[in-house]
């Protein structure tokens, strides 16, 4: 065959790859747009569930409204940090960790201050008082038990009366067994100046800044005072009381001198009276 009778080649179409990744790109694009739709309208992107734990005074319906979140809501549309802001602004509560589960689950945490001693207002009304100050109201016949102090004569709005709850909340428990009741006695001197009770019949004036510093001897100081056959009286626990270290051999400087750097002693000051309690 001549060369003249030859069949021409016919030209090989170049492959549109550019243009094929565009469209699987648009298409994936538009899947996944449509797929988020989807998801944002279904049940899968609400809160399903709220749990609440921890609270024993306040109701979890009162902790769920301060979250400001409820069922059927949008689980994306807050975060836990913000929720968990919010619900520690109520009173009453310590702190709250809120934790997300996929798929709408919010777990909420929370820890109230605790009770540290009770009180009857003017209606005679029994009420438990909390570390932060605040007060609840205990049910009708309940019986207040013995092993938290009552606080009497104090007024709501009483500064020393939110410092005194502040510090008995930081108190062992055991430091105040024998307190039976704390009433305020403020003087030129001692604004903060209180009376406390015991039920071992001790009267103990002191203030609400030594208290923690020195409740804890209280115990074992009323326990060597009974040691003594003394059963009743005024315990002091006021004014610090200062030693004098042992001066070295050849300081002569400090012979017969208070140290500077002297430490407050703990032992309180005693002045027992034969007078029983009023």
């Amino acid at each position: 065959m001549s060369e003249d009778n030859k069949v021409p080649t016919l030209p090989v179409p170049k492959p549109r790859t550019r243009t094929n990744r565009k469209l699987l790109s648009f298409l994936i694009i538009f899947f996944l747009t449509v797929l988020v739709i989807l998801f944002f309208q279904s049940s899968l992107s609400r809160i399903s569930r709220i749990d609440v734990e921890g609270n024993v005074l306040l109701a979890s319906d009162s902790i769920g409204q301060a979250s400001q979140v409820a069922v059927g809501d949008r689980f994306f549309a807050v975060s836990s940090k913000t929720i968990g802001q919010r619900i520690s602004k109520m009173p009453m509560i310590k702190s709250a960790a809120v934790k997300k589960m996929f798929p709408g689950v919010i777990h909420i945490q929370v820890e109230e201050f605790p009770k540290v001693a009770f009180q009857i207002d003017p209606n005679g009304k029994k009420q438990a008082v909390l570390a932060d100050g605040n007060v609840i109201e205990l049910p009708a016949g309940s019986v207040i038990p013995l092993d938290m102090p009552i606080l009497t004569g104090w007024t709501d709005t009483d500064p020393n009366k939110a410092a005194l709850c502040k510090i008995l909340g930081e108190i062992p428990q055991s430091a105040l067994s024998d307190v039976s009741e704390i009433k305020p006695d403020p003087s030129e001197s001692y604004p903060d100046k209180i009376k406390i009770y015991t039920r071992s019949q001790f009267e103990i004036h002191t203030t609400i800044s030594y208290l923690p510093d020195r409740i804890d001897n209280l115990p074992g100081y009323i326990a060597g005072l009974a040691e003594d056959h003394i059963s009743n009286g005024v315990i002091t626990m006021l004014e610090v009381e200062y030693h004098t270290p042992f001066a070295t051999s050849g300081d002569s400087k400090t012979d017969n001198k208070t140290d500077s750097k002297t430490e407050p002693k703990t032992t309180p000051k005693p002045t027992p009276k034969t007078t029983p309690k009023p």
